[in-house]
């Protein structure tokens, strides 16, 4: 940490959502990391879940698991993707944590018998949780986005308590920047501002002026354009950003970059801009996601395949994989209630790798079994993740070891060979947010294994979101036809971590390594599997 005392960026969107605030404040925070300063990220959401840990997939895209086990919005991946900080508990707020605690103060008598109220008693909350991050003394800057949009009744308490704290604070250990949309309208052939004009409009009459604004287009913007909008809003003609459509999310930083946002940020902020940044190897990441010499196609079987942000970690994950390979992952996403043993080879056939993804319930549970049957029977490179790595210990159990009815017991609970069952500690647990297995364990690889090789270590610690776990009763016939443990928690026996032997690339792995991967550490075992399936290939 350099400063003294950390300075605050806030980040708000107006107009329309799914503009891309996560993606900015990542691209904010990798620049300032490139500069030499300390950053963090944290996301306000306004919904009153206390976290999207009970959100179905298609509802707000993929659960995020942190390190210490807390189960956050999406775009704390791309911080940590972007970044390489580890996030935490106190990097995600919601509506519902903030108005749980403010309750349990009242019920408790801390508020001595006043009237509890948005003004101050939430607000407070909410510059309490926002100021939390700089109690550790370690970051120069902390990023602090803001979901929804302007105008949302849900978001009005954060925009108030970011007024109070840029007025508490000062005006220059604070900066705004803001995110809107200049649609293109192709019936006049113009690019329209007016929404931008709007947008701020909303802003300002909730006490707040834009110190930057990021206008996200899908055409290139003119500097007429840029003058007319730094007029309209107050704002800085150099500080107006244009955010066009690029081929891929990592090349947002470059782009920010030349348009000088990294020294514009740190202008308001008071803060030296005296060195360049050095992304030498952020653009060489870049240029490896644009133009790799090899290309090849990878299923992922699931039941949320119309959404793909339900498994965002999980394609990021391949990007990193694919560039340390010089390959283009493209992954298809196949549906899992569509497929049965019937048509598998139609669907699968053609696949240089098949990933059997995580999830939770019994629907489409028998096409990921389909799916992993396929890859055991025909060699091809499987990975299976949580669920996926279930449905492997399933599948063996009832085509190799002649259970017939192995299954889970989450799937079914009568079955007689519960070869998949619900975990010691999870028993009478009867509440369903925040109390599966979370966060990270330690992990013990076989030193022989395909794992281990890929980690190029046996001592690792992964993050976990389940209930269920390989039932170890079932062990010794497991490892004496050819699946064998090759990962272990060092303390409870847990099975991490399956392997096939006499396979070119089989593993399963009960905890999610996509949650772990960034652009500067691929997760080894992605990479592995990236490599296996570009060799079945014949790449």
């Amino acid at each position: 940490m350099k400063l003294k005392k950390p300075k605050y960026i806030f980040v708000t969107g107006g107009v329309a959502s799914s503009l891309g605030k996560g993606i900015i404040s990542a691209s904010i925070a990798r620049l300032l990391q490139a500069r030499g300063y300390t950053v963090t990220i944290q996301k306000l959401d306004p919904y009153i879940n206390i976290d999207p840990g009970t959100l179905n997939p298609y509802e707000h895209g993929e659960c995020y698991v942190t390190e210490d086990g807390t189960e956050t919005d999406l775009d704390l991946g791309h911080y940590e993707r972007f970044t390489s900080i580890t996030t935490s508990k106190a990097n995600n707020v919601t509506t519902g944590k903030i108005y749980k605690s403010v309750i349990e103060k009242e019920r408790r008598g801390d508020y001595l018998g006043k009237t509890v109220q948005v003004i101050p008693h939430i607000t407070d909350e909410i510059k309490r949780r926002i100021q939390l991050l700089a109690q550790q003394k370690v970051y120069d800057i902390i990023i602090t986005e803001l979901g929804g949009t302007v105008g949302d009744i849900e978001s009005l308490p954060f925009i108030e308590s970011v007024r109070q704290l840029r007025y508490a604070l000062g005006y220059r250990d604070t900066a705004l920047v803001h995110l809107t949309l200049i649609p293109y309208m192709a019936a006049s052939g113009e690019l329209k501002t007016k929404p931008t004009q709007h947008s701020v409009k909303a802003l300002m009459e909730n006490g707040l002026q834009p110190d930057i604004l990021v206008l996200r287009t899908e055409r290139a913007l003119s500097q007429g354009l840029r003058r007319k909008v730094a007029l309209f809003c107050n704002v800085d003609a150099n500080a107006v950003m244009e955010s066009i459509d690029v081929p891929t999310i990592y090349e947002v930083p470059l782009r920010m970059h030349d348009q000088h946002l990294d020294e514009v940020v740190l202008s308001k902020l008071d803060l030296p801009a005296d060195c360049e940044p050095d992304m030498k190897q952020w653009k060489a990441f870049v240029e490896k996601v644009k133009n790799p010499h090899h290309k090849i196609e990878i299923a992922l079987v699931g039941k949320y395949t119309e959404l793909p942000d339900a498994y965002k970690s999980i394609s990021e994950a391949f990007i990193h994989a694919g560039a340390m390979n010089d390959c283009k992952v493209k992954l298809r996403y196949v549906n899992s209630e569509k497929i049965d043993d019937a048509n598998v080879d139609e669907i699968l056939g053609r696949m240089a790798g098949i990933l059997v993804a995580p999830g939770f319930g019994n629907r489409g549970i028998e096409g990921k079994i389909a799916a992993v049957k396929y890859a055991r029977e025909h060699g091809v490179p499987f990975m299976g993740i949580c669920l996926g790595m279930q449905c492997a210990v399933i599948e063996f159990a009832r085509n190799v070891l002649k259970m017939k009815d192995a299954n889970s017991t989450e799937m079914e609970p009568s079955t007689k060979h519960p070869v998949i069952d619900l975990m010691e500690e999870q028993k009478g647990v009867t509440a369903k947010g925040g109390t599966m297995r979370l966060g990270g364990y330690p992990c013990q690889l076989r030193p022989d294994s395909k794992a281990a090789a890929a980690y190029g270590a046996t001592d690792i610690v992964e993050r976990h979101r389940h209930r269920y776990e390989f039932n170890n009763d079932y062990l010794g016939d497991f490892e004496s036809h050819g699946m064998i443990p090759a990962g272990v928690n060092p303390e409870t026996g847990l099975v991490e971590v399956v392997e096939l032997t006499g396979h070119p690339w089989f593993v399963g792995t009960q905890y999610h390594p996509e949650y772990k991967s960034t652009v500067q550490r691929p997760h080894p075992l992605f990479v592995a599997f990236v490599a296996a399936a570009l060799k079945y290939s014949g790449n």
